[in-house]
């Protein structure tokens, strides 16, 4: 219990506690044995802690502020300081994943617009961060969780996965530049100053260098080139060397619910009559089920329970990404803006669910538009 506790990443969550709650439950259908096991991916897994440590390296050595503070000091308006904070999510969780760059930048930006005192365009600017991270996540195999289950699971080629996600995020891309017309005053002149300092500077140059051998690392892992064991061990060992508390840092709930939703979908798998009637429910509708379900479970739970019933792979990468819009829930990361907001905004809680439902709803419905039609 010692250990739990001084793991950032263990608590209570919902989430983790439904998937051990339907594990266990299944094992009472599916005798316990070490063919559970063979259940967990293990590659995904192991890569997916990999790049969590990576990424929370570069955050303690200020990696992102320092590139933020570079970009704010060119902005004249409002409009283009909007763009900024939004486009640093929707380009940033390509790399460092959508919850990673909703903990940096949603911060930021709130500190940044209330500091030049356009809180009038804030609710709006962090509802489009969100909607930014959720959807540039989906363009890469490291974007998010569920990209990288399903890009280990599938096999597929990297070309091949951007050309499945590429219409997708190009229409996130314009939708959330078109979105920029309704900021508040947008043309109003705004100066950040060049004097202007999120951090005053960057972390150990050492550190910053032995991240990016490590990052670069995962990216060939990801791409197959490396086995996913020796990235592992090596960001264990180098990482722990360095600094073991970085090590804590990753988020061991993520991690412990695909566990637990990797028992439970493996024992559903070995029981006929319950895969026989899931395979006819998601067979053929992989898109449209995983974005409805993605609606009351969010997208990586979804992801994980209807993989071992899909029969088409891509409908289910485009669904569970883009089933990330529409509900708070929809997709978890966004509950780190609406945390993030709320705390200091507390009397705006209710303007800020609104919009971020609104919004959320209309990108959702564009999205199912381009998807049904073309």
């Amino acid at each position: 219990m010692k250990i739990l506790k001084k793991l950032p990443g263990i608590k209570f969550d919902p989430v983790l506690t439904a998937a051990w709650i339907l594990a266990v439950i299944s094992a009472f259908f599916v005798k316990p044995s070490a063919e559970y096991l063979g259940y967990i991916d293990w590659r995904s897994l192991g890569i997916l802690w990999s790049l969590m440590v990576i990424i929370h390296g570069f955050r303690e050595n200020s990696i992102f502020e320092k590139i933020a503070e570079i970009l704010l000091k060119k902005v004249k308006c409002g409009w283009q300081l909007a763009a900024v904070l939004i486009f640093m999510c929707f380009f940033g969780s390509m790399l460092i994943t959508n919850d990673v760059a909703l903990i940096t930048f949603v911060p930021f930006a709130m500190m940044i617009l209330h500091s030049c005192k356009r809180d009038d365009m804030m609710i709006m600017v962090v509802v489009l961060q969100t909607i930014a991270a959720n959807l540039g996540s989906m363009f890469t195999p490291i974007g998010n969780p569920q990209n990288l289950y399903i890009y280990g699971l599938t096999g597929m080629k990297i070309t091949e996965f951007a050309e499945t996600m590429l219409p997708y995020t190009a229409l996130a891309a314009v939708m959330l530049c078109v979105s920029l017309i309704s900021l508040p005053d947008k043309n109003k002149e705004i100066a950040v100053g060049d004097d202007f300092q999120l951090v005053k500077g960057f972390g150990s140059v050492k550190q910053i260098v032995i991240y990016m051998i490590l990052f670069i690392m995962a990216l060939l892992t990801v791409l197959r080139v490396i086995p996913w064991f020796v990235l592992t061990i090596a960001v264990l060992i180098v990482v722990a060397g360095m600094d073991y508390k970085i090590v804590l840092q990753a988020d061991y709930i993520l991690l412990l619910t695909f566990i637990g939703f990797f028992i439970f979908t493996g024992n559903m798998g070995r029981i006929t009559e319950i895969k026989t009637f899931l395979q006819s429910v998601v067979s053929n509708r992989e898109f449209l089920v995983s974005v409805i379900t993605s609606q009351f479970i969010s997208n990586v739970p979804a992801t994980l329970m209807l993989s071992d019933f899909a029969n088409d792979y891509k409908e289910l990468l485009a669904g569970v990404n883009v089933g990330g819009l529409g509900t708070l829930i929809a997709s978890m990361a966004s509950l780190i803006s609406y945390k993030a907001y709320t705390a200091e905004n507390k009397e705006k809680s209710g303007k800020y669910f609104l919009l971020f439902t609104v919004m959320n709803l209309l990108f959702l419905a564009v999205m199912l538009l381009m998807h049904f039609v073309l």
